[in-house]
Order: structure tokens, then C-alpha cells, then sequence
């Protein structure tokens, strides 16, 4: 479970952020147009699990700096380990259903032999009636022996049974019910399989890896800690997700477009960082209450923000000077 929220702003939106406006307008004044005041700000990726439980394992700190896919920490799984083999043990159960269906069916060779052997026991039936019929008139002109006449009639149930298993299995392997309980079967272990990989990917997301480069902000909870569902357990600063903040007076916006590059400079920053201006709000902003002339009151800013070349140069919350690149 992952979540982005912004830091640095909220800091700066009060009384802090005023003084920033003000200082940005007497730096105009004293040094013409072309410099404006800002503050750097992030969005921080927010790491935690998809399910309430308890860290067991941490496997970072504070200030770590973290590669993409590094293992951060681990959440009990005992409940998860348990669902993967439950859902284990009904895919096994599925696959002997389906296989026992499948193995009762009658394939249409297996009809054919059938329909061969009903022939033969007709063939048999048929001379069984006919002995039948034979024995019972010699044993009615008192030739025959009673012994023999018992003899054909048993042979002739015999033969009839038989005749109506056979015709019972071909009914059997004719029925169509049999390819709907197989395909039923089928999607009950289809289903089961699906379970599976859901009950192992439930268990898989225990395990949190860092899902970008950056730095660890904040630690939230630490091993044997309980984690409430929705809670992050550390914070995450990738340096892709540092921007540059800044203010520029209404009749200045002109010279800015998306893409327009300027030069940024700050306390240690080092001879200062290139950016390249990302957005450009489209309301403007009164300069704050602080300012008490008329004059100044009634003039607007509009809030710029750009995307750092080296954004590792920054920290959230930092001051900066910001002018349009030569």
C-alpha cells in the first residue's frame, strides 16, 4: 500500500509563507524583476501494508538512503500463510473431483464397444429364447426333463439381464449431463487456482520492498508495533518527487512558459541548481496581509513551480532564489 502526499507546503502556508511573499516583492524592488522568492517542497510516498498486523521486521531507518526494490520491512503473516494453504488444499480437492469425472466418462470408442457387445447379447438372448421355447415344448409333450427347461429359462434371464446393463451403460455414456458436470468441475478448479494466487499474493505484499530510490523520512511504527489498516509504516523520499516552489508577480508571468529554464540558488547549494519550470497556477494569489501599503496589497502573485536537475541538492522546506536562466 502506497500513498503521496505533499511535504513542505503546509509549513509555509501561514505566517512563514507571508513573510516569503513579502521578501519576494522587496526583492523585486531592490533588485529588478528578474529574481523570486520560493521554498522547495516533495511529495512523500507513504509505505504500509494492505492489511492490519504487526512489524516484525525493520529493516531501515531514519535517513537510510534506499534502492528501487529494497526490502524495507515485514508484517506478521501468520493469517495469510494459512489462507495459501487453505486455498491449497481446495485446488487439490478440485483437481480429484475433475479427475474422477473425467475418468467415469465414456468416450465415443468406448460407446462403440458398447454397442458391439449389445449386438452379441441380443445374438445371445435371442438363441436363449429360442432353447427356451425348444425345452418347454418337449417338456410339455413329456420328452423333455423338467432339469433342462430349468436350464434355458435361466439362461434366458441370463442373457435378457445382461442385455439391459449394456443397454444402461450406453444410456450412461450417451448422457449429456456428463460434459456439463466435467466443465462445472473444470471451473471449480479454475476457481480454486485463482483463490490460490490471490491467498499467495496476500502473503507476498507482507513483505514491503522500496518501490523507488530515495531516502526513509520517517519511521512510523517499529517491530512489534501493531499497524491499523490504512496507516503507513514509513515515509519515502524519492528525489524525482522534489520540486521548486515560487512566487511571481502578475505583470512578470509573461516571461514564463512550461519548459522555460531558470537558475535556482540557496543556502549550500553549491553555485546554485538549473530547473526547468512544470507547472503554472491559473489563479493568482493576493500578496499576504504583512504587506500594509495600499499599493503593494492590491498587487497579485501567481505560484510556479519547477522540476530540479539535481533535486538532491534540496531539502523540503528550504528557501530559495529562483531567476530565468540566461
Amino acid at each position: 500500500m502506497m500513498r503521496i502526499r505533499s511535504r513542505g507546503s503546509l509549513a509555509w502556508r501561514g505566517p512563514l509563507c507571508a513573510a516569503l511573499l513579502a521578501l519576494s516583492l522587496a526583492a523585486c524592488a531592490d533588485k529588478g524583476p528578474s529574481r523570486y522568492q520560493g521554498y522547495a517542497e516533495a511529495d512523500l510516498v507513504f509505505v504500509g501494508p494492505d492489511e492490519a498486523g504487526r512489524v516484525t521486521r525493520l529493516d531501515v531507518d531514519e535517513g537510510d538512503r534506499v534502492k528501487k526494490g529494497q526490502p524495507l520491512f515485514e508484517v506478521d503473516a501468520d493469517l495469510q500463510q494459512a489462507d495459501v494453504d487453505s486455498a491449497a488444499a481446495s485446488l487439490e480437492q478440485a483437481k480429484a473431483q475433475l479427475a474422477d469425472l473425467q475418468a467415469s466418462a465414456q468416450r465415443p470408442q468406448e460407446i462403440e464397444v458398447l454397442q458391439a457387445s449389445k449386438r452379441r447379447a441380443e445374438a445371445a438372448l435371442e438363441l436363449s429364447r429360442i432353447e427356451l421355447g425348444r425345452q418347454q415344448d418337449l417338456y410339455d409333450k413329456k420328452v423333455g426333463s423338467k432339469a433342462a427347461l430349468d436350464t434355458a429359462q435361466a439362461t434366458f434371464d441370463q442373457n435378457k439381464a445382461a442385455l439391459d446393463e449394456i443397454n444402461k451403460q450406453i444410456e450412461v455414456g450417451r448422457m449429456g449431463s456428463r460434459d456439463a458436470q466435467i466443465g462445472a468441475a473444470q471451473k471449480a478448479v479454475d476457481a480454486a487456482q485463482a483463490s490460490l494466487e490471490a491467498a499467495k499474493t496476500r502473503l507476498a505484499r507482507r513483505k514491503l520492498a522500496a518501490p523507488a530510490d530515495g531516502s526513509v523520512e520517517t519511521v512510523y511504527f517499529r517491530p512489534g508495533e501493531l499497524v491499523p489498516v490504512g496507516r503507513p509504516v514509513l515515509a519515502l523520499l524519492p528525489p524525482d518527487l522534489i520540486k521548486m516552489r515560487f512566487f511571481v508577480p502578475e505583470p512578470d508571468l509573461n516571461r514564463f512558459k512550461l519548459g522555460t529554464r531558470v537558475q535556482m540558488s540557496c543556502d549550500g547549494c553549491g553555485g546554485g541548481v538549473a530547473a526547468t519550470v512544470s507547472y503554472i497556477a491559473e489563479d493568482s494569489e493576493y500578496t499576504p496581509p504583512v504587506i500594509y501599503s495600499l499599493d503593494e496589497r492590491s498587487k497579485l502573485v501567481f505560484v510556479l513551480e519547477a522540476k530540479p536537475d539535481e533535486p538532491l541538492k534540496l531539502r523540503p522546506g528550504q528557501p530559495i532564489t529562483v531567476e530565468i536562466a540566461p
